[in-house]
């Protein structure tokens, strides 16, 4: 029997809201790396460090037990005491944590050995109290003053930072335990006596301070998880979301595993009318916080999981919508934010997440979401609410995305510490010539070509509902205008392929990327040219066998561990996916689910990264992550839904309280049955299975006239194609 190998990163993750913990396997942070306690994008804890009279410990196992909480098993290297050494492997050090408002951590010591053992517990606490983009960089730079002070009496000590009106700290007290602290040396150290077979234990209790707002951790010792608020609401939470069962172990596993993520990733804002939305932050460690593209994407994934995420990003985005130009920023009248930061950096103004709106793609988006949900629910306060906010984005990409007026959307940053790229591909290096070297601006990407003719699309019918024919028709015309001109100057005959972009110059930059696969997405794609992209997509150069890199392995710029030019992202190749089920390409949509889904198998916990290398499946190797892939990340989580979509072929119209479904099961999924699937004020259960080459279904829960099998014309959408809301 062959082993099979676990990939990802040598590293333990958790977090609730934006406090986020990361340590090595062992539990401690080393120093230096960028790993730490962070509370609101800064770095409370820098180093954590455990000793016995000096002596580090050896790990046994150690690792996250929920999102929240984490649990570590050590035992003592040997060790010099007064009373005598210390053999190896004679103490057990169990270390359990919990994030919870702050930090609750349980340390407790059991003698194994065959006599009395009395030595220092030293526990080794630094925080440099740096901002996550610096630590991110590895270029820190120290602007305030740190101040320590240690209380005897109340146990506590409490590390402050300091510049001008800019506020972090962290208070550190000993709790119920089986001795008292001395603090001294940057050192907590206790007075530890065993006798054989007996235990000791301390709790410490971190509260993170913003300002003068304190987070106070859990005061319970030996905290039971099975019984905190967090783990209680990530059980409700779960229990009401769309479930599975399947013949395919392997599939199971990685939903799960999706919707564990997406609970984990749920992100409370406050609002001004003092209640909490819930919008998906982007990833863990990075990126917990409100992010414009990935917020809205991860909704769209999210539809019959969890709709509410989608009403979150509507409602938070929309309050933070630009209402003026900013070059710093990039922000301009209309437009969507990118990326919103809270630390050091940003209070002051040193860069420009205040929010920064440096993104192409997120104002466009919004308008896609905000249809997609409301045609998902039939609720139609969503268009009560968002609406004016919807047509500012239209307003946007009239005035500011059409930067030259000659009806393609454009990016170029104004601001001197902006972002050169603004497509969901952001990385500097990410956009290139087919010679290798770097496209100038202002760049015209084709998916937000066809990200705009969706949305025109979309809100031509959000205004038909609402009985504005003129501006439906306006709109209709407009999209019809970019899908003629699209598919003109984007259009390579030669090659049967879409450019991946118009340069500064207009000129089509013929590198093949994977960008086009989210036209045939969004529809823009004319059918007779549809089975020419997908086939260049499945192409060698671009199907590392774990799906579709983002570079052609041909191209002098490729790299299979670079972050965006050969690697592979599960949020892609999800989308591509979508596109090639909706041209009618139901194999090839398959294919790629079941490589994301063979990937993922090999990921610990079947946890799917931000992305992972595009090196070759050769059948008797594995997936090989990317270092500093962001794990969780929503996305790559809600990629297992968008791929589950393009097999079962579900599409929900709450509007007629109606679903649609057209399965296409292949040989590897031989049954999957869905539960809890909300459409409008329906929810279903529904078993799909293969009947030899056919795929069929039966409506288990739910009203089984309200699900039919839709038959669609390849690249059509049924809503915007046809008025009535009926599939053709």
């Amino acid at each position: 029997m062959s082993l099979r190998v676990q990939v990802g990163p040598s590293q333990t993750a958790i977090h609730q809201g934006q406090t986020v913990l990361v340590t090595e396997t062992d539990g401690q942070i080393a120093w230096p790396s960028d790993k730490g306690l962070y509370f609101l994008d800064t770095r409370l804890v820098s180093a954590w460090a455990i000793y016995a009279n000096g002596q580090g410990w050896d790990l046994l196992d150690g690792g996250a037990t929920t999102f929240f909480s984490s649990r570590v098993y050590l035992v003592n290297q040997a060790f010099e005491t007064e009373g005598g050494p210390v053999p190896p492997r004679t103490l057990e050090l169990m270390i359990n944590r919990t994030v919870s408002g702050g930090l609750h951590e349980d340390i407790d010591v059991t003698n194994y050995g065959g006599k009395e053992v009395a030595f220092n517990l030293e526990i080794s606490i630094r925080s440099d109290f740096a901002d996550v983009f610096e630590v991110k960089s590895g270029k820190i730079v120290r602007r305030g003053k740190i101040t320590t002070s240690w209380s005897e009496g109340r146990q506590s000590l409490k590390m402050q930072y300091r510049n001008a009106d800019f506020s972090r700290s962290v208070v550190i007290r000993a709790h119920k335990g089986d001795a008292r602290a001395v603090y001294a040396n940057g050192r907590l150290t206790f007075d530890v006596t065993l006798r054989p077979g007996a235990s000791w234990h301390t709790c410490l209790l971190y509260e993170l301070i913003d300002g003068t707002d304190g987070h106070n951790a859990p005061h319970d010792c030996s905290y039971n998880r099975r019984h905190s608020r967090h783990y209680e609401e990530q059980v409700s939470w779960k229990d009401t979301v769309l479930d599975i069962t399947t013949s395919n172990e392997e599939v199971y596993r990685l939903f799960r595993q999706a919707i564990d993520d997406m609970a984990a990733l749920r992100l409370p804002i406050g609002n001004p009318h003092d209640h909490l939305v819930f919008m998906p932050a982007a990833g863990l460690p990075w990126f917990m916080a409100p992010f414009g593209r990935d917020s809205l994407i991860v909704s769209l994934q999210n539809l019959v999981v969890f709709p509410e995420f989608a009403r979150g990003a509507l409602e938070v985005l929309g309050r933070l919508q630009a209402t003026e130009r900013d070059d710093y920023r990039d922000a301009e009248p209309g437009k969507i934010l990118h990326e919103m930061r809270y630390g050091e950096l940003a209070h002051f103004k040193l860069i420009p997440h205040t929010p920064y709106y440096g993104t192409a793609d997120a104002t466009i988006l919004y308008l896609i979401v905000m249809h997609a949900v409301w045609r998902c629910t039939g609720d139609g306060a969503i268009l009560d609410n968002h609406l004016p906010t919807a047509e500012r984005c239209l307003e946007w990409i009239d005035n500011y995305g059409d930067r030259d007026g000659d009806g393609f959307q454009e990016y170029q940053t104004r601001s001197p510490v902006g972002y050169e790229n603004m497509g969901w591909k952001d990385a500097g290096d990410a956009v290139v010539y087919p010679d290798g070297s770097l496209v100038k601006g202002p760049k015209a990407l084709c998916e937000l070509q066809a990200y705009t003719y969706d949305a025109w699309r979309r809100m031509a019918d959000v205004y038909r509902a609402r009985g504005d024919q003129a501006k439906a028709d306006a709109l209709t015309a407009k999209a019809e205008r970019l899908y003629q001109r699209f598919n003109e100057a984007f259009w390579d005959e030669a090659s049967g392929f879409y450019a991946y972009c118009l340069d500064g110059d207009k000129k089509p930059v013929l590198t093949v990327a994977s960008n086009p696969g989210h036209c045939l997405w969004c529809g823009i794609v004319p059918p007779e040219r549809a089975d020419r992209v997908v086939s260049r997509l499945m192409q060698p150069d671009m199907w590392s066998g774990w799906g579709i890199r983002t570079l052609s392995a041909d191209h002098p710029s490729y790299n299979p561990y670079s972050y965006q030019c050969g690697s592979v992202w599960p949020h892609d190749n999800g989308i591509i996916a979508l596109g090639f089920s909706r041209y009618g390409f139901r194999d090839e949509a398959s294919k790629i689910a079941r490589a994301i889904s063979d990937a993922g198998s090999y990921f610990q916990s079947n946890q799917l990264p931000e992305l992972y290398s595009g090196v070759v499946s050769s059948g008797s190797n594995f997936p090989v992550q990317y270092l500093g892939a962001n794990v969780p990340q929503a996305w790559a989580a809600g990629s297992v839904f968008m791929l589950l979509q393009s097999v079962i072929g579900f599409l929900p119209d709450g509007l007629d309280d109606r679903l649609w479904v057209n399965p296409h099961l292949p040989s590897w999924l031989g049954e999957i049955t869905l539960k809890r699937l909300r459409v409008g004020k329906h929810v279903f259960t529904i078993r799909f299975w293969r009947d030899g080459e056919e795929s069929r279904f039966e409506v288990l829960e739910g009203d089984p006239s309200r699900v039919q099998c839709a038959s669609l014309t390849p690249g059509n959408h049924p809503w915007l194609e046809h008025p009535a809301g009926k599939p053709g």
